[in-house]
């Protein structure tokens, strides 16, 4: 299933280590956003390896399924490069 991840991390060296996580998933769109294409099981273990590298009480990160429907509703406005 396609996930769009959406972190926001207070302390740099800890987004950093969340970032390069998420790098190993999935694809940078846009500052603090990442595509992810995840079975159950990825899901399962990004989860675990990402909540190594954030502190729960000030960071979040949030994991937004896309199923095949909202995938096709999806709007891109504008070419710009993505991140």
């Amino acid at each position: 299933m396609l996930y769009v991840v959406a972190y926001d991390i207070s302390v740099d060296k800890r987004r950093t280590k969340v970032h390069n996580t998420l790098c190993g998933y999935g694809s940078w769109t846009q500052y603090s956003l990442f595509e992810c294409w995840l079975t159950r099981r990825e899901l399962v273990e990004l989860r675990a390896k990402l909540a190594k590298h954030f502190d729960e009480q000030v960071d979040s990160v949030r994991f937004y399924p896309l199923c095949g429907g909202c995938q096709k509703k999806v709007i891109t406005v504008g070419g710009g490069a993505s991140a």
